[in-house]
């Protein structure tokens, strides 16, 4: 069986969920990631745990958006962390930050985000955007493509198209969920299977493996795959 290569999204702020999360998704049937965003980094000891974890595929979901400066210190700021494997950007902090970041990242491979899959073209619009998400993410794919960034973050309905644009570049798709969960607070929703076929060499999923049993959800994503 091909090894999947599966996000699995740490979204708590208690150490000890986060050790239930990893204890329970241990297999040899998916190639594991642990992604760790906002609320767990800027928890009460949670880089130190993050620094700490050994023989894990780390991916700090930090969504870099600032000028150059800022978001190149904060990724050597972040280097002393030798477990980190990758790391997600704003692409629309423009080329001359994507290339900043990219300059000092090293062994961290870098992503660039293109459109949240909390957004929908009516969100576009009210943000101010007179382009459609199909054209926003093609642009945004090609300023990461231009940059050198290692991959993008989009949709799967998005990975479909963006392949062409991104070949070569790994393409990691959020806003997964098994067959019967809710959308939640996403709008571009897909299921595993779905993203795969669509062109996605990564999926992030979270609470549909992270909330309930988790051994019982992850048997459940190996076999909708």
């Amino acid at each position: 069986m091909i090894k999947k290569k599966i996000f699995i999204a740490c979204d708590a702020n208690r150490i000890s969920k986060i050790k239930k999360i990893i204890k329970h998704t241990k297999t040899n049937k998916l190639n594991i990631s642990y992604k760790f965003g906002l609320e767990f980094w800027n928890s009460k000891k949670g880089r130190e745990f993050i620094s700490k974890l050994k023989n894990k595929n780390i991916f700090a979901d930090l969504k870099l958006l600032d000028i150059p400066n800022t978001c190149k210190a904060t990724v050597n700021s972040i280097k002393d962390l030798k477990n980190i494997n990758y790391l997600s950007v704003h692409t629309t902090g423009g080329l001359e930050m994507l290339k900043a970041v990219k300059s000092v990242s090293g062994k961290i491979k870098i992503l660039g985000v293109t459109t949240l899959t909390s957004l929908n073209n009516k969100d576009l619009k009210k943000i101010g955007y007179n382009k459609d998400i199909k054209q926003i993410t093609m642009h945004l794919s090609k300023l990461a493509k231009a940059a050198k960034l290692d991959g993008i973050i989009c949709s799967a309905h998005e990975a479909k198209f963006l392949k062409k644009i991104c070949k070569g570049m790994e393409i990691i798709t959020p806003g997964i969920r098994l067959k019967g969960d809710n959308s939640q607070d996403q709008k571009r929703i897909a299921s595993p299977k779905y993203a795969f076929y669509n062109g996605a060499t990564g999926i992030v999923i979270g609470r549909s493996i992270t909330k309930g049993n988790i051994k019982k959800n992850l048997k459940i994503l190996i076999d909708h795959l």
